[in-house]
């Protein structure tokens, strides 16, 4: 083959190869073309917001919660301004090194500290609400990629003043018991957000334009007064030390409004450390641990049977027995009488012989359903979590001998608040209140919600109800409950004294006792309504030696603070110069 045809075909061979070269360009170009216009008109917003998730993180802002104010306004749970520590991961160097200083202020081990610094995230939080005092010492160490947000964290400077009722918010501001948590929606407020921005580099991490501030929450007004309350805690205090009795409570309310004025649960709690107490020690008692209630409730059977006219205030029902027999239960009195005992001095003497024969008066139908009446069984619906409805077993679930054993307040189960409840329905002229604790939720100046008595139903009559005033002042004014007396004042009210269930044994104790007082005054315009209740007394248990003194004590001081008119001259005149 001579030269110049090698030459031709040499030619057309690199023409070819340049042709493929130029085809194999093109592609590439339009591909690159294509990419590029996907990227930019197609895929540009899915990159634009995976480059600003790189780049941002959005930290929620608490909002602060309302206050809470006792009837006068004064503080029962407020907010502190605090600071919580943050980390950006990338801006440290020495994770170890900057671990182990912040491990000396904060009650965390420096490992765990260590593993959040070294997180792969933009944003960890170290510690939440800290102490000012540990937050300014961190402050002093310098440390690159540690910052502050200022937040705040709940107060309550009674301390544990009404820590049962008020409750407890946690660390992320959620209400987790009493009022706290009951009325969380409108305590909570509302959240705000801040964008924070970091630098291509990831550090530096510096608030954006994003920011829409958090909301305050609503303020509470409680019906409690904080002046009662504290003369309430302070005197079962005092009884209980006395008496080393396991615990104690006392519940105040105008019988005429159904406010709850005070709510007294001993041992209690500080709300502020509330973490350092077991779980059951949170429990508000008063609504939610029903007990048998022993002679108080006699006032209610007494109620049922005058207003059913089984038996009238000066009939015979007590003839010197010392027991009686019901289906082969023997049923023992306490009072030591030789004669007849009226309707109305059973009540006063507290005879079981004559309560037995009241109830087998009414009937067991009948004396249920005015147990019902009363509220028994049932909730009150009172404005406070975790109320029980009590123990009140069907008429088809009693045995023969049960009308006589719920007739002495056994067999049935009441919470403290249903107790005064129907108690207060008797001082009320037989109307029944409604039992609350919150009066008004506020925001701001503006009254967003006001609570007004609300009158639940008629249990008895008006005649009904003035007899038993009559029979109850009689109680204090030389019956069971004269150490209830107060000078000056007339008194309505009864004393009880119920045998606890032993464990071991699942029979009634003769060691261990519940006392109580319940009573009213004055007699003749309620003022307020007192539930004292003392859980297992050493010694002596009656009601009318360890609970009616703690009434007195109460009452009276109420009744000076509250300026309540005196029908003793001589008082009234000491008052006035006090």
């Amino acid at each position: 083959m001579d030269d110049r045809k090698i030459a031709e075909r040499s030619s057309k061979q690199a023409k070819v190869r340049i042709l493929l070269l130029a085809i194999i360009i093109a592609i590439g170009l339009s591909a690159g073309i294509s990419r590029l216009f996907y990227l930019q008109a197609i895929k540009n917003n899915d990159l634009s917001r995976i480059a600003v998730r790189q780049h941002q993180k959005t930290v929620v802002l608490e909002p602060l919660r309302g206050t809470i104010y006792d009837r006068k306004g004064r503080v029962l749970a407020v907010n502190l301004d605090v600071e919580s520590v943050y980390a950006v991961p990338s801006e440290i160097e020495d994770s170890h090194e900057a671990a182990k200083r912040l491990s000396r202020f904060l009650n965390e081990d420096w490992r765990v500290l260590e593993k959040k610094l070294k997180s792969d995230k933009g944003f960890v939080w170290i510690a939440r609400k800290i102490d000012p005092n540990i937050a300014a010492k961190i402050k002093n160490e310098d440390l690159e990629g540690i910052g502050f947000i200022k937040e705040s964290k709940r107060f309550y400077p009674k301390k544990d003043l009404l820590g049962h009722l008020i409750g407890f918010a946690g660390l992320d501001n959620t209400g987790l018991s009493g009022i706290e948590a009951r009325y969380d929606e409108f305590l909570k407020g509302e959240d705000g957000f801040v964008i924070l921005e970091r630098d291509a580099r990831g550090s530096h991490i510096f608030p954006s334009s994003g920011y829409t501030p958090p909301v305050k929450g609503k303020d509470i007004i409680l019906t409690i007064d904080e002046s009662i309350q504290y003369i309430c805690e302070r005197e079962l205090d005092r009884a209980i030390q006395k008496t080393h009795a396991k615990r104690g409570m006392v519940i105040g309310m105008d019988p005429k409004t159904g406010e709850i004025l005070s709510m007294a649960v001993k041992p209690s709690f500080n709300p502020n450390e509330f973490i350092k107490y077991a779980p059951e020690e949170w429990r508000n008692r008063i609504v939610s641990d029903p007990y048998e209630p022993g002679s108080t409730l006699k006032v209610i059977v007494a109620s049922a049977a005058l207003e059913e006219k089984v038996a009238s205030p000066s009939e015979p029902m007590f003839f010197g027995e010392d027991k009686i027999d019901i289906d082969g239960e023997i049923i023992h009195d306490t009072v030591k009488e030789k004669g007849r005992l009226s309707f109305r001095d059973v009540i006063k003497r507290s005879s079981n012989v004559g309560a037995v024969r009241i109830g087998m008066r009414l009937g067991k139908e009948r004396l249920y359903a005015h147990l019902k009446s009363f509220g028994f069984g049932e909730k009150t619906d009172v404005d406070i979590s975790g109320e029980s409805k009590g123990i009140l077993r069907n008429t088809r679930e009693w045995s023969k001998r049960s009308i006589g054993s719920v007739s002495l307040g056994q067999e049935i189960g009441v919470t403290p608040i249903q107790l005064i409840t129907a108690f207060s329905a008797v001082a009320n002229n037989g109307w029944m209140m409604k039992p609350y604790v919150v009066s008004e939720i506020r925001d701001g100046d503006r009254i967003e919600k006001k609570v007004y008595p609300e009158i639940r139903k008629r249990v008895v009559s008006s005649e009904t109800a003035a007899e038993m005033t009559r029979i109850l002042t009689s109680v204090v004014e030389g019956g069971t409950g004269e150490r209830a007396a107060i000078e000056g004042y007339r008194v309505a009210g009864k004393t009880g004294t119920a045998q606890k269930i032993d464990p071991k044994t699942g029979l009634y104790s003769d060691k261990y006792f519940v006392s109580s007082f319940i009573g009213y005054t004055p007699a003749e315009d309620p003022q307020i309504a007192l539930l004292i209740v003392i859980d297992s007394p050493e010694g002596a248990g009656w009601g009318g030696s360890v609970a009616a003194p703690v009434f007195k004590s109460i009452a009276e001081d109420i009744l000076l603070y509250i300026n309540a008119p005196s029908t003793n001259e001589e008082r009234i005149l000491m008052v006035k110069r006090e």
